[in-house]
Parts: C-alpha cells; structure tokens; sequence
C-alpha cells in the first residue's frame, strides 16, 4: 500500500477519525461496564488500589458468617440461662411449700430430767439441782450440730433458750418443773444426741425419745421431693440443649470469634457447665431430704447459690453479645467504605460518559465531512480527465 498517496489533509481527516473512534470506543467500553477503569492498562494505580480494597471487604464480608453465628450461640447461651433461672426459681417454690406444709412429725424429740428442777422460769440456777458455771453439753445428732451451753449466774428459761437456738433446740418446763429438751420443726427429724453435764449440779436427764413421722404429711414431703427431682432433671437437659452449630457455652464449650481479616482481633469466650451438678444441685432422696424444715433451707440455700451463679453469667454473656454485635456492625460499616472507596477509584461517571459520547459522534461526523471535503479537489480532476 506504499505506492498510494494521501494529501495531508486527507491523511490529518483519517488520523482525526481514527482518534475519535478509539475514544469513542473507550466511552461507550465504560457505559456499558460502568467503570472508567477495567484493567490495568487504563489505570495501574487506581485498579491495583481498588483491588486491594475490594479483596479487603470480600476477607471482612466471608468473616460476617462466623460473626454471625456467633451472636447466634450467645443468644442460644442467653436463653438457655433464662430457662435455667425459671427452672431454678420453682425449685425454690417447691422447697418454699415444704416450709409452709404441716409440720412432718406428730411429736419431736424429747430428753426430759429425771428430777424436778429447783429454780423456776424466771430464773433455772437454785444452787443444788442447777448451778451457775454448769455446762450442757449436746451431741451432734442428725440436722442437730454439736453444742455447749454455760449456766450463767443467774439463767433465765429465755436466756437458755437463746443459747440453745443455733442447735435448733427448745428447753422448757413441764408441769412437774422437770426441765425439758424439744427439737425445733427446723430438725424436727433428728433424735437428740446423748447429752453430757460439767458441774456440781444434781440434774440428770433420761433417754432421748425419738420423733414419731406423721404419715399424710411425710406423703405430702415425698410428693414435693419427686417434683423437685423433676426440676433438677429438666435442668441437666436444658443446659445440654442450649446449643447453636454444635456450640454450648452452657455444657463447657468455647467460643472463639475473629474479627479482622489478619485473625489479630479477636474475642475468646469460654463456656461454664451449668448442668445440675455444675450449679451445685442434685436429686434428693425421698424419705431422708424434705422430712424437716432444716433439709428444705439447705436446698434453698444451694438454690439461691445458684441463682446467683446465673445471674452473673447471664451479665458476662450480656457484655460479649453486646462486644460482638458492636464488631458485627462496625465489620458491616467498613465494608461499606472500603467499597466506596473503590468505587470512587474505578467508576465512571454516567453523566460524563454520555455526553462524551454525544459529543464524540458530533466529532466523528464532522470529521467524516471534512473528510469528504479534502477529496473534492481529487474528485475535480478526476471530472477533467473523464
């Protein structure tokens, strides 16, 4: 094609043209992608740049899932403590009935003098039978704890019975003045243990006489006993419930969540056991727990251990819900800009587009004319010859 000869004006018409098609093609290329950078030959920098960008939001978008679970874990853990707090809260109830039911025995255990006391309510030290400075030993026996109690000077019956309240039992006088030992309902079960006088007093005690059960009320007891049985079984099977995408923060899994795309942000939970045992509790036996008020305290002294224990953890699972769902959104915020942030590197600008584009085809069939008007001349002598 060397032996064809353009004029310059021709040859500066085509070269016109054959610009404004490439450009031409390079705006309609962003209209239709509606990127003004595609690769990296149209930008290196800003593609690279928006790259990193775009990678970065995708490796904190794949870690919103996992971030999501565990929320989800944390809020199975949530609900599963308040289900353990309700179930913990009739157990209570139930012990509270055993308080409030008939007393479980017809008649307690008594230990009575053998002789008549000297003194009198007002004031029990007569110098012979009772003297000051005497003590009362109690055995330990049954819910009753080991006990001494030191005669004062002058010993009052309710002065006695103050002394003898932390072994839950009661003195009194009977008609014949002979002073009398009774268990109080709180150990109404227990039998009084052998008791041992230090002194010069004559006072001696007889046997201990056990406590007679009183059947319909020992029913009622056993019957509260095997609904609170019910209860701490429900409580071993609820925590082991309390599981999301096999994760149980209740049945002492751990949860680990990672929050950046490095895997240096992250937040360690560990799990608790909260089944019966793991919150101190345990079945009782029917026929040895509930028979006194004193065995029904100290299941709702464990109960209210428990309660607390729960309490405290559902604050602890409350604080890292809160943490995570915090992450979880600012995770979402930061996807957000760093996606804008590549997009203002690499979008185009509709609007500018087009109207390049309008303006271009204006150029190109300008150009097309001109084109056309620097072939005339050629067109002229070609008439002449003709």
């Amino acid at each position: 094609m060397s032996g064809i000869v353009l004029t310059a004006s021709v040859r500066q018409n085509l070269l016109s043209l054959q610009s404004t098609a490439d450009l031409l093609s390079t705006t309609q290329n962003r209209l239709a992608t509606g990127n003004k950078v595609n690769s990296a030959l149209d930008n290196p920098t800003n593609f690279f740049t928006a790259q990193g960008l775009n990678n970065r939001a995708s490796d904190i978008n794949n870690l919103l899932d996992s971030i999501g679970n565990g929320v989800q874990v944390l809020q199975a853990a949530n609900t599963g403590i308040t289900s353990l707090q309700k179930l913990v809260d009739t157990a209570k109830s139930i012990a509270n009935q055993v308080l409030q039911a008939p007393t479980g025995y017809t008649t307690k255990s008594t230990v009575t003098s053998a002789i008549a006391a000297g003194g009198t309510a007002a004031n029990l030290v007569d110098a012979t039978t009772i003297k000051a400075g005497e003590t009362i030993t109690f055995a330990a026996s049954g819910a009753l704890p080991a006990l001494v109690v030191t005669i004062g000077a002058s010993e009052s019956l309710d002065q006695l019975n103050t002394a003898l309240a932390p072994g839950n039992i009661t003195a009194s006088l009977d008609s014949a003045n002979k002073l009398v030992f009774t268990t109080t309902n709180d150990a109404a079960s227990s039998t009084i243990g052998a008791i041992t006088l230090g002194g010069a007093g004559t006072l001696t005690f007889g046997a201990a006489v056990a406590p007679v059960a009183d059947a319909a009320s020992q029913t009622i007891r056993s019957s509260l006993v095997k609904q609170y049985n019910d209860i701490i079984t429900q409580i071993s099977t609820t925590s082991q419930d309390s599981s999301f995408n096999g994760i149980n923060l209740l049945n002492g899994d751990n949860l680990k969540l990672t929050f950046n795309e490095t895997g240096k942000s992250t937040l360690n939970i560990a799990g608790v056991t909260f089944n019966a045992a793991g919150l101190g509790l345990a079945s009782l036996v029917s026929g040895t727990d509930f028979l006194d008020n004193n065995s029904a305290n100290s299941a709702l002294t464990k109960l209210s251990t428990a309660s607390t224990t729960l309490r405290t953890e559902a604050s602890a699972l409350g604080s890292n819900l809160s943490v995570v769902q915090i992450r979880q959104d600012f995770n979402k915020n930061l996807i957000n800009v760093l996606q804008t942030g590549s997009s203002n590197l690499t979008l185009a600008d509709t609007n500018e587009e087009a109207a390049n584009s309008q303006a271009l085809s204006t150029r190109q069939s300008i150009a097309v004319s001109a084109l056309a008007l620097a072939n005339q001349s050629q067109q002229s002598v070609l008439r002449l010859l003709q």
